[in-house]
């Protein structure tokens, strides 16, 4: 790919030609001219020529294909970058691995106030447990050490880390020798994240930010809250996101709003919305998502942190002010309370207004007919990480370990959500499953069960204009004249129209259905290497040496 040398500026005129141009408004579109940050015009290659010699910058595409930027819907953005910089469990293969890579990065960083990792997965060790907190204290070398599991709903500590955070043993979630839940977790993670430095977070922040760039990804939706980090992080990061070329960031803070005042406070922090990980219940991984049955391998049935009256409430007063709400919800009994919770406020509030908010709920993951039918009753927008299926599902993964196989099999019912008219949204849930938007499309093509499948197409389309609709804009996440010039250009092979499995119409795979083709996401195939990363016509990332 080629282009000129000029120096960039937001209201140059560029023309973008030779390659495959994503677009509704032309299937077979090569060519692409964008002004003042907007989309202008995408069309044939023939007719680009009209416009050549009156743009400031012509880029060759050299068959590469422009797509519109992926959204991210769920983003955990500073504890992402700390991943990214600090300790990476998730390729530990062993409980003795993740000791070893314990005492490197300890080693390693002796300077370092309290250690932080993530990714720790005992379900995929032989062991099958987590480490003790005798193990971890001896592989810390006594420091405070704080390892959240892989779902980010419970961790491993070490005492040294206990010893600062007073009244610890006595809250709930706390056990002497497991990993910590609840409010015990909330509390050492506070303790841990307040030893992070406002240089480190930052930096965090911005190696997030441009490893979200080199993938594409154009927008990510922040999910932060009270009991996920801290005010200071929140608003750090929407400050620093909007001084520095990069994605953008939409906000979402997780507190519940009892009226016009509290609505106040969240867009004064700069959210979008009261949403996000407003906790509902829990995971599965933990065993603490909430359900209506016990699970396959422990005798209780998880933790409700918030009732069908207190969703009402929310609801209610979010709607009334006018602000989205949305809650995180991922056992059964959790999404029933979610509905129960969200139809009642639409008794007091009105239907309409309901449906009209487009309230989100995170995860969704154990769904029934009757439930999925609500959501689309009630206008919720399924915020969805298809890598959830990836990493856990199969007869052998952790979801049926936790639920059986007969529930597991009915976890992420993508295909019955389309159907039903439910909005997608994906995400990634980052650091939980990685950034990762062509693997993500990918995951619900070719989902391990095979009924929840859904075509490639509507895959990309939850992944780019799902989010944008997610923020209640529908004018943005697809390459048409007026829309924001947010996009990237891919290097791939040849594109195709994947379906998931007969029950699509035959023609829509058929070129002459003027489908725009996408690259083969087959289980693999390589997928699209991203050479440039545009957000409002401004480049935000460029592959070196290309």
């Amino acid at each position: 790919m080629t282009e000129s040398t000029a120096p960039q500026s937001e209201h140059r005129t560029v023309l973008l030609r030779g390659g495959d141009v994503h677009s509704p408004a032309d299937p077979f579109a090569t060519a692409m001219v964008v002004e003042r940050g907007h989309v202008a015009w995408v069309g044939s290659e023939g007719a680009a020529d009209a416009f050549a010699s009156g743009v400031d910058e012509v880029i060759d595409l050299r068959g590469a294909l422009v797509t519109p930027a992926f959204t991210d819907a769920h983003v955990h953005t500073t504890s992402t970058g700390l991943a990214l910089t600090g300790l990476d469990l998730s390729g530990a293969r062993t409980l003795g691995d993740a000791l070893a890579l314990v005492r490197a990065h300890v080693a390693a960083h002796p300077a370092d106030r309290v250690v932080l990792g993530h990714g720790w997965d005992a379900t995929r060790w032989p062991e099958g447990r987590p480490p003790s907190r005798a193990e971890l204290d001896e592989a810390a070398a006594g420091r405070p050490v704080y390892l959240p599991r892989i779902d980010v709903h419970s961790a491993a500590v070490t005492t040294a880390l206990l010893d600062l955070v007073p009244g610890v043993t006595a809250m709930a979630g706390y056990h002497p020798e497991g990993p910590l839940t609840g409010a015990a977790h909330h509390a050492v993670r506070a303790a841990a994240h307040s030893a992070v430095s406002p240089a480190q977070r930052a930096e965090a922040q911005r190696a997030a930010l441009r490893h979200a760039a080199s993938l594409g990804i154009g927008t990510v939706h922040e999910c932060g809250g009270p009991d996920i980090s801290d005010e200071e992080d929140f608003t750090g990061l929407l400050k620093l996101a909007a001084e520095q070329p990069g994605p953008r960031v939409f906000g979402y803070w997780a507190e519940e709003v009892a009226d016009e005042k509290d609505a106040r406070r969240i867009r004064e922090l700069g959210a979008v919305g009261a949403a996000g990980d407003l906790f509902v219940d829990g995971s599965l991984g933990s065993h603490t998502a909430c359900l209506h049955e016990p699970y396959a391998d422990a005798p209780h049935t998880g933790t409700a942190h918030l009732d069908a009256g207190r969703i009402a409430a929310h609801v209610a007063a979010c709607t009334e002010a006018g602000l989205q709400a949305g809650f995180h919800a991922i056992g059964d009994a959790a999404l029933s309370a979610v509905v129960e919770g969200v139809r009642a406020a639409a008794g007091k509030v009105g239907l309409g207004r309901v449906r009209a908010a487009r309230h989100r709920v995170e995860h969704a993951e154990m769904l029934t007919p009757e439930t999925i039918a609500a959501f689309a009753e009630l206008g919720l927008t399924a915020s969805v990480q298809p890598a959830f299926d990836a990493a856990w599902g199969g007869e052998e993964g952790m979801y049926a370990q936790r639920l059986g196989s007969g529930r597991a099999a009915t976890l992420n019912p993508y295909a019955a959500l389309l159907r039903a008219g439910v909005p997608l949204a994906f995400g990634s849930d980052s650091p939980v499953t990685p950034l990762d938007p062509w693997g993500t499309v990918r995951a619900a093509a070719f989902h391990r069960t095979l009924a929840h499948r859904v075509s490639v197409r509507a895959a990309f389309t939850a992944h780019t204009r799902g989010g944008w609709r997610a923020v209640g804009r529908d004018d943005a996440g697809t390459l048409v004249p007026g829309a924001p010039a947010d996009y990237a250009v891919w290097r791939t092979d040849e594109l195709v129209v994947q379906a998931p499995d007969d029950r699509v119409a035959r023609w829509s795979t058929d070129p002459r259905s003027g489908t725009p083709g996408l690259p083969d996401l087959s289980p693999g195939a390589d997928l699209p290497v991203c050479l440039r990363t545009v957000v409002l016509g401004q480049t935000v990332y460029v592959r070196p040496n290309e």
